[in-house]
């Protein structure tokens, strides 16, 4: 059972210093991932119903419901019409906040080679 010296459990110093700065750029993403939550929570995303804006919504930028807005015009829709209204603002709305959501993650986690992401 001879170990040559300096050889240890086959881990090098080079290997030691990896190890670390991956363990810095995990800290570092997991202290940018909270900040980046506080941030999305705090923003107010949009979506609409098309482009003649009857119903907004408004979500935060985890998916948070925040508010709908109904234009006194789309009250004259039948109800069938005007709830597909308001579903067609929820889906703007969600598919914008998981845009910003995705982007604001690859800016968070760029440079670090992370497997999936």
């Amino acid at each position: 059972m001879s170990q040559e010296k300096g050889k240890g459990f086959g881990f090098g110093l080079g290997k030691i210093k990896e190890l670390q700065e991956a363990f810095k750029k995990a800290q570092q993403v997991q202290a940018g991932a909270q900040q980046l939550q506080e941030e999305l929570e705090k923003m107010g995303i949009e979506g609409y119903s098309d482009e003649t804006k009857l119903v907004t919504v408004i979500i935060s930028g985890n998916q948070e419901p925040r508010e709908v807005i109904i234009s006194p015009s789309a009250m004259d829709k039948d109800p069938n019409a005007l709830s597909e209204l308001v579903t067609m603002a929820m889906r703007d709305a969600y598919n914008k906040s998981t845009e910003t959501m995705r982007e604001k993650m690859e800016v968070l986690t760029s440079g670090l080679n992370l497997p999936g992401m």
